[in-house]
């Protein structure tokens, strides 16, 4: 049985899960190379092609965040950025359209090898800005895990794949950064719900949500 998503026993989140997500994810998503990519990404308003360039770019972040030779906790890193639409995210991170959707799947795969690279290296100690809460290597591995399962989902359901991970990588991911979760439930539902992608049984459906990536607070 895995540990409950909020249960201690879930164990910290690793440079090994984010490496375990991406791969997973991309895994997942290989056998859609030849759907329309340009369809809406679950119930994002971002095409499947931009939520896929968002979760590459998410996950650059994250490393160059954590990652800094001088820690800087005060504020984003000036990084240029730019959208591919008027609505679309706002990303350093891009892929050669011209190259299709595998080219994409790569440049995923390599930002998510970045961070998990990154993760390793840094010492526990170190801490990077994000808007929600300066944080720790763990909690910036736990970060980009999220992102990995959550776009993931967005984009398989576009795509009309299948996707789940397995609970163990939810239930880390969920203790690590979602204290308000509720016990006794089974993760990847959890973890949908705790980002606003699914329903919960006895729990109204969330519109804003965040995680609490401080080290400790959980």
């Amino acid at each position: 049985m895995p540990a409950e998503p909020n249960s201690p026993a879930a164990g910290p989140v690793t440079a090994d899960d984010v490496a375990e997500a991406v791969l997973l994810a991309v895994a997942a998503l290989t056998p859609a190379l030849d759907a329309d990519w340009d369809v809406p990404a679950g119930g994002l308003t971002w095409t499947v092609w931009e939520t896929g360039e968002h979760l590459a770019d998410d996950l650059f972040w994250y490393a160059a965040h954590i990652g800094p030779l001088t820690p800087a906790v005060d504020g984003n890193l000036p990084f240029g950025w730019d959208r591919r639409s008027p609505t679309g995210p706002q990303n350093t991170v891009t892929a050669d359209r011209d190259a299709g959707p595998a080219a994409l799947l790569r440049v995923m795969d390599a930002c998510g090898g970045i961070l998990a690279a990154v993760v390793r290296a840094t010492p526990p100690t170190a801490r990077g800005y994000h808007v929600h809460d300066v944080s720790d290597p763990e909690g910036f591995a736990a970060m980009g895990v999220v992102e990995t399962l959550a776009h993931a989902h967005d984009m398989a359901t576009g795509l009309g794949v299948p996707f789940e991970p397995p609970a163990d990588l939810c239930a880390r991911t969920l203790r690590r950064l979602f204290p308000d979760v509720p016990g006794g439930t089974e993760p990847w539902p959890t973890l949908l719900w705790a980002t606003g992608r699914g329903d919960l049984e006895g729990r109204e459906r969330r519109t804003q949500w965040r995680w609490y990536g401080a080290p400790g607070a959980t």
